[in-house]
């Protein structure tokens, strides 16, 4: 099924329903890289099964062949697209939520800012963001530097994947990890909410070390101040924008490089007046959700039923 050049695939119910019924979209993480529909059925088909939802999973276009911005933009199109066409596919307009882990929670946070003041579709009653990334710009923070080499997603892979979509050369790696590529007046306007400052002290490891950036290199900068666009960075949207966001489910895991990321936005949308729900897996890592199915454990099914059990409540 496509919409336009956007594969997509839609789940269903069996059992017929004399009512509409709640909508999922859902963005699927692998680092632009990796993932796709075929990878994420057993997820998609809990979701969908637990929660009596119809969900619509998008394969957005990625590498090789695709970078910058092509991924949130098919992620945008595809949204605009099923929300102006949820009665015929049994959908309550007033009971659509989108979701994503990983590079897909950063989905999930561009299309709902994207969305906001929209009249002409149906607004957004929800979002859930699973292990999100919401920045590429601060790689100093406590969970960047406790599981830098935890799978499934270490640091390394991680740059790869930002480097190759957003096409920056992998000789500025050293310098984007240092922070050497972001200028002091934009770290001052921004520190605000990409600082560990902002952490609850308990997520700061014994052997953490508060940022220290290197000296600014304008041209590492030049090279790579797209990082500093909210389609790249949703943590720095407006305040006016954060506010008018639907509740939100924020799933974070402890041994995830990611799991920052998570905190930091949770935080955004909580001093903005954003209800926020949040879940955090002790014992998850990154992309143990996928694991659903495949083989057991424990934090793969916690997530899942945290998730099926918040959407049933909408």
């Amino acid at each position: 099924m496509r919409f336009g050049t956007i594969q997509v695939r839609l789940y269903q119910p069996k059992e017929a329903s004399s009512s509409l019924r709640r909508g999922i979209i859902f963005y699927h993480g692998g680092g632009m890289v990796l993932g796709s529909l075929d990878f994420y059925h057993n997820m998609c088909s809990f979701l969908v099964q637990k929660s009596d939802s119809v969900l619509l999973s998008i394969e957005y276009r990625k590498l090789p062949g695709y970078h910058y911005p092509v991924a949130s933009s098919d992620c945008f199109c595809a949204t605009i697209h099923f929300l102006k066409s949820l009665k015929f596919y049994g959908v309550d307009p007033s009971r659509v939520v989108v979701s994503g882990d990983s590079i897909g929670g950063s989905a999930v946070a561009f299309v709902t800012q994207a969305l906001v003041g929209r009249t002409d579709i149906p607004k957004l009653r929800a979002q859930i963001l699973i292990y999100p990334v919401v920045q590429g710009i601060n790689f100093q923070l406590p969970s960047f530097q406790k599981n830098r080499n935890v799978p499934f997603l270490t640091r390394d892979f991680m740059m790869l994947c930002v480097c190759q979509y957003l096409r920056i050369d992998s000789s500025w790696k050293d310098a984007l990890l240092k922070g050497a590529c972001i200028p002091a007046h934009i770290w001052e306007k921004y520190k605000k909410w990409l600082s560990s400052d902002n952490l609850p002290e308990r997520f700061k490891h014994k052997e953490y070390q508060p940022e220290t950036h290197a000296p600014f290199n304008e041209a590492a900068y030049l090279e790579s101040r797209h990082i500093f666009e909210v389609n790249n960075a949703p943590i720095l949207a407006d305040d006016q924008i954060i506010s008018q966001l639907p509740e939100a489910l924020v799933v974070t895991c402890e041994w995830d490089i990611l799991r920052d990321d998570g905190l930091l936005y949770k935080k955004r949308l909580e001093d903005q007046g954003v209800p926020v729900t949040w879940f955090h897996a002790e014992d998850g890592f990154h992309g143990c959700t996928l694991l659903l199915g495949r083989t057991y454990f424990p934090c793969s099914l916690n997530i899942m039923n945290v998730i099926a059990n918040y959407l049933k409540d909408i």
